[in-house]
C-alpha cells in the first residue's frame, strides 16, 4: 500500500498507522533513542533518523506515531511525573496508542500563545472549556496533549498548562472539517465542562509553555519531508521523460532547483539531529530546516501538478495527493511565516518592528 497516495484521515490510513506501529515496535525500530527503561535502546539520534528517512521515502504514514516518538514521548520524559512515565511510555513504545495535538484555536492559530480555552482548577480535578481547530488525526486518537489557560487572568506565554487527555473523556465533540486536503483530515475539538483529575497535569502548573516549546523543538524536524519529496521528485523526472518534457530546459530547471531544495533540506537536518547527537540544546537551526523542509515539499507538490497537467485533477491520484499533503507543510507546527520571524529576530538578530 502507497500510503503517499492515500488519505491521512480516512479508517484506512488509521488502522495501518496502528499496524506499522506494532511491526516497527516488535523490530526495536520504534522508540530505538529512547532509554532501555521506557522501551528504547539507547540508540543515538542517528539511527531514529535513519528510520525515519527510509520509511517516509516509501510511504509511511506521517500521523500519530510520528507524534508519539518524536516530541510527545520526550516531552513526558522530560517533564512527567513517575506515574505518567508509565501510564504512557510503554503503550507509546510498543505502538498501541495514537496521540493528536490539541494546540491551535480559532482565535490563536499560529499565534499560539493567544490560546483561550480554559482549565480551571475544581478540587482534585481541572474543568476545561473551549476549543481547538485544524486538529488532525483526532477521530481516532486515544489522547491528545493539550495546551490550556490555567490562570484566566494571564496574558502570552504565562498561565498556560499542559494536560494529557484521554478522547473518551465525557464533554468531548469532535466534528469534521471539510477541507481541500481530503476527508477527515481536519477536525474542531469542543471541549464543554470536561473534567480530567489534575494528575493529567504535563510539568508546572501555569509553566506549560515550557513543555510546548521543548516539544515544538522535536516536532520541527521529527519528519524527514526532504525523502518524500526526493522520491516524488524522481517519479515526477520519470514522467516528464515519458512525455518528452525534458526537452524543455525550463521543466530541466525546475526539477534541478526542485532537487536542490531537497538536498538543501537534507543537509540543513542532518545538521539538527547532530546537534542532538552531541547533546546540544535546540537552536534556530531547527527552524532553517523546517522552512527548507516545507519548501521542498510544497515545490515538489507544486511540480507534480504543473507536469501532469489535467491528470493531476483526478482526486487521489499521485500529483492530487503529493500537492494536497504539501499544502498543510507550511501551516503544521507553526506556519513557515511564524518560523521566518524566528530566524530574523533569533537567528540574524534583526530587530522588531
Amino acid at each position: 500500500e502507497r500510503l503517499s497516495e492515500g488519505v491521512p484521515g480516512t479508517d484506512m490510513h488509521a488502522g495501518f498507522r496502528r499496524k506499522v506501529g506494532r511491526e516497527l515496535a516488535d523490530r526495536g525500530w520504534l522508540t530505538q533513542p529512547w532509554p532501555v527503561e521506557y522501551g528504547g535502546n539507547d540508540a543515538p539520534p542517528w539511527r531514529h533518523s535513519i528510520i525515519g528517512e527510509e520509511c517516509w521515502a516509501i510511504g509511511e504514514p506521517r500521523g500519530a506515531q510520528y507524534m508519539n516518538v518524536n516530541w510527545i514521548g520526550p516531552a513526558v520524559m522530560r517533564f512527567g511525573t513517575d506515574e505518567q512515565k508509565q501510564q504512557h511510555l510503554p503503550p507509546i513504545s510498543r505502538g498501541e496508542v495514537l496521540w493528536c495535538q490539541g494546540f491551535s484555536e480559532p482565535e490563536a492559530g499560529s499565534d499560539l500563545v493567544a490560546l483561550r480555552t480554559q482549565a480551571l482548577r475544581e478540587g482534585d480535578d481541572y474543568v476545561i472549556n473551549g476549543s481547538k481547530i485544524w486538529t488532525s488525526y483526532v477521530n481516532h486518537a486515544d489522547f491528545t496533549i493539550l495546551p490550556v489557560r490555567t490562570d484566566p487572568s494571564s496574558k502570552r506565554h504565562r498561565g498556560i498548562s499542559v494536560l494529557l487527555v484521554p478522547m473518551d473523556t465525557p464533554g468531548i465533540e469532535v466534528r469534521e472539517i471539510p477541507s481541500v486536503v481530503g476527508e477527515r483530515y481536519f477536525h474542531e475539538v469542543f471541549f464543554s465542562d470536561v473534567r480530567v483529575p489534575v494528575t493529567t497535569l504535563l510539568g508546572p502548573e501555569n509553566e506549560g509553555w515550557d513543555v510546548v516549546n521543548y516539544a515544538l523543538q522535536y516536532e520541527r524536524v521529527g519528519a524527514a519531508r526532504y525523502a518524500r519529496a526526493a522520491l516524488s521528485l524522481d517519479r515526477l523526472a520519470a514522467l516528464a521523460r515519458e512525455r518528452g518534457l525534458l526537452e524543455d530546459p525550463l521543466v530541466v530547471d525546475r526539477l534541478a532547483e526542485a532537487r536542490t531544495l531537497c538536498e538543501a533540506a537534507r543537509l540543513l537536518t542532518y545538521r539538527v539531529i547532530d546537534q542532538r547527537a552531541h547533546g546540544l540544546p535546540p537552536s534556530t537551526d531547527t527552524q532553517i530546516a523546517r522552512v527548507a523542509n516545507t519548501s521542498a515539499d510544497y515545490r515538489v507538490g507544486e511540480l507534480a501538478v504543473e507536469i501532469l497537467g489535467p491528470d493531476a485533477l483526478e482526486y487521489g491520484s499521485f500529483a492530487d495527493a503529493n500537492f494536497r499533503l504539501a499544502m498543510t507543510a507550511g501551516v503544521a507546527v507553526g506556519a513557515t511565516e511564524i518560523q521566518l520571524n524566528l530566524i530574523a529576530s533569533r537567528h540574524l538578530g534583526l530587530p522588531r518592528e
